[in-house]
């Protein structure tokens, strides 16, 4: 879709399933399962979607999805399915991953940050040789001194390579990191999660990662049990709500199956997600 000066595209690095009770945290099964139906295992489906900036002169990727490094094993715990993964839908949008300018992370768990590397004549190495990677500084220095309840979603392989390959740019706050593109910390997921802003033309677009990962989730109390920061989630989750509400903004939810993007509506106190097409 046009977005002012930028052109956005919604890419897919496959799909996999997690677990549908950890995905809606307290909110009971008969009701999140209306919105997510589960498998035998009680996973639901969900996509990978990084999100592909063009402007005249530069391209930009937000989150590159789990990458194919994985072992049989874990790929097969999370049922991924990559039949249709990020080197073709760049691929698809005219680009390889030589193309790309500028990876941004959302933050660094491996759905979203592990196609950040991959294995090349035997060592791992940037995936996007040409880009400059923007990682908030919090998030690696969380991501490389994981705790019992975080090292199962952190993967050295996924960004370490990139720091000793001089390659990653640090962020060390909100604010712009490219013109009309900024970086907000939504804290909650990770204590260090940030969610990306692409503003132009009077319009404002916004990648959430995991603050909302699906349109299912943009209910308040509809919040993970992954996250490790639930009432930072909630607290942030309230006043950006009315914000994209009252802006008009077009979400984009990296996780979601199904829709790759809409604006979010309230009518008689309900919410619903009017889709946008991309």
């Amino acid at each position: 879709m046009r977005l002012g000066d930028f052109e956005l595209t919604p890419l897919s690095d496959g799909g996999f399933r997690l677990d549908g009770g950890a995905m809606f945290g307290v909110v009971p099964k008969p009701l999140w399962e209306r919105r997510a139906p589960a498998d035998e295992k009680n996973r639901i489906s969900l996509g990978m979607r990084p999100l592909l900036v063009r402007t005249a002169t530069e391209r930009i990727l937000i989150d590159a999805g789990c990458g194919d490094k994985m072992s049989a094993k874990d790929a097969g715990i999370y049922g991924f399915d990559r039949a249709l993964n990020l080197e073709h839908s760049l691929a698809a949008a005219g680009l390889s991953a030589a193309d790309i300018d500028v990876v941004i992370a959302s933050h660094l768990h491996f759905d979203h940050a592990g196609g950040f590397t991959a294995v090349v004549d035997g060592q791992i190495r940037p995936r996007f040789p040409n880009a400059r990677y923007k990682i908030r500084r919090g998030e690696y220095e969380d991501a490389t001194h994981p705790h019992e309840r975080n090292r199962a979603s952190y993967f050295t392989e996924n960004y370490v390579p990139l720091v000793e390959a001089g390659v990653v740019d640090f962020i060390e706050g909100d604010g712009e990191v490219r013109p009309g593109v900024s970086v907000w910390r939504t804290g909650g997921h990770t204590r260090h999660h940030q969610l990306i802003k692409i503003e132009s033309g009077g319009r404002t677009a916004v990648f959430t990662g995991d603050l909302m990962p699906t349109a299912a989730h943009v209910d308040e109390p509809w919040i993970m049990a992954y996250d490790l920061y639930p009432m930072d989630t909630l607290a942030f989750k309230r006043a950006f709500v009315r914000e994209a509400i009252a802006g008009e903004y077009v979400i984009f939810f990296e996780h979601d199956p199904v829709m790759a993007a809409g604006v979010i509506r309230e009518e008689a106190g309900k919410k619903r997600v009017e889709p946008v097409s991309v």
